[in-house]
C-alpha cells in the first residue's frame, strides 16, 4: 500500500469551487481498481495553537492506494484529465507527496 498527500491550492477565493468539480470526481476515482482511500479535508477551525493551518485557499486530498500501479493508472485515468482541465484555470499550486509505510 502507498500513501498519498496532495496540497491542493486554489486562487484567492476559489477552493469551494475547485471543491465543487473534485467531490463530482469522487465516484469515478473510488470506482477504481486499487483505490482504498480519496478524500478532501480542510483546516479543522479551533483547533489552537498545536495547528498549524494551510490557510483559506488550500486543501489536502488524503489518498491510499493497493500499489503504485494503481496510483499510476489513476493518474492517467480519462476523468482525471477531465478534472484537471476543469480547475487548470483556478489552481495556484499543486503539491504531490507519494509515501511509503513506515511501521
Amino acid at each position: 500500500m502507498i500513501h498519498v498527500i496532495a496540497i491542493i491550492t486554489a486562487k484567492p477565493g476559489k477552493r469551494e469551487e475547485v471543491l465543487g468539480h473534485f467531490r463530482a470526481n469522487m465516484p469515478a476515482v473510488h470506482a477504481e481498481q486499487g483505490c482504498i482511500e480519496y478524500g478532501p479535508a480542510i483546516d479543522l477551525e479551533g483547533a489552537g495553537s498545536i495547528q498549524t493551518p494551510f490557510g483559506p485557499d488550500t486543501f489536502v486530498v488524503i489518498e491510499k492506494w493497493e500499489s503504485p500501479a494503481a496510483l499510476k493508472a489513476h493518474a492517467a485515468a480519462p476523468h482525471m484529465a477531465a478534472y484537471a482541465a476543469k480547475v487548470k484555470d483556478l489552481l495556484a499550486s499543486r503539491v504531490i507527496h507519494i509515501l511509503s509505510p513506515a511501521g
